[in-house]
């Protein structure tokens, strides 16, 4: 049998009673002994702070923004298969195949979108496409997630788009704009509480 003697504050000593095995001294420093704090059960923090409704909700957002990166993605790959051609003829061409009169207000807008984009340098455009892709898929990521930084993205990038969408609403009034700029405040207004839900957690 072994004894462990020793002042509490100090080291403990093994001291073996019997002779014939006696050995060595041997001093078991105090960092080796479990402390109650170490043996103490731990409680495993939640994986996410969504609830079932609310991370449908949150995947819902998701999709739909990675559905946004994708389209931007295909347009950006359309407009490169189309550099080598006249798109402003093209566009022309569309607008009167479907019906409409190019020099109408609508058509003479779309034309003129489609003679700025022209000017911008191209490479400043794809620069451009490739960012919102990325930002979208990013956003979508997080999101699906649940991640916090996900959350705030969303956030932060839907709300900027609010003051331009009011003010095309404003001046092009229709039950589509009305619609973009209601689904635009629905998804920021409940990101911003899920972000005030976890700050109060």
């Amino acid at each position: 049998m072994v004894a462990l003697q020793g002042p509490p504050s100090g080291p403990a000593v093994v001291r073996w009673p019997n002779a014939r095995h006696w050995q060595p001294e041997r001093t078991l420093p105090h960092h080796t002994m479990p402390s109650r704090e170490a043996t103490a059960p731990t409680r495993p923090l939640p994986r996410s702070t969504a609830t079932g409704a609310a991370q449908n909700a949150l995947r819902t957002i998701a999709a739909f923004e990675a559905f946004k990166g994708m389209l931007a993605l295909i347009a950006s790959l359309g407009f490169l298969s189309l550099l080598h051609h006249d798109l402003h003829h093209l566009v022309t061409a569309l607008i009167g195949h479907i019906g409409l009169n190019p020099g109408d207000h609508y058509p003479a807008m779309v034309l003129g979108s489609v003679d700025q984009l022209l000017a911008t340098p191209h490479r400043t455009l794809l620069l451009l496409a490739g960012a919102y892709v990325l930002l979208r898929w990013l956003e979508a990521y997080g999101l699906w997630n649940t991640r916090p930084w996900g959350e705030w993205l969303g956030a932060l990038s839907g709300a900027l788009y609010i003051p331009f969408e009011l003010r095309h609403f404003v001046h092009q009034p229709s039950w589509l704009n009305a619609a973009v700029v209601l689904l635009n405040l629905l998804v920021v207004g409940f990101l911003g509480w899920r972000l005030r839900q976890r700050r109060r957690a």
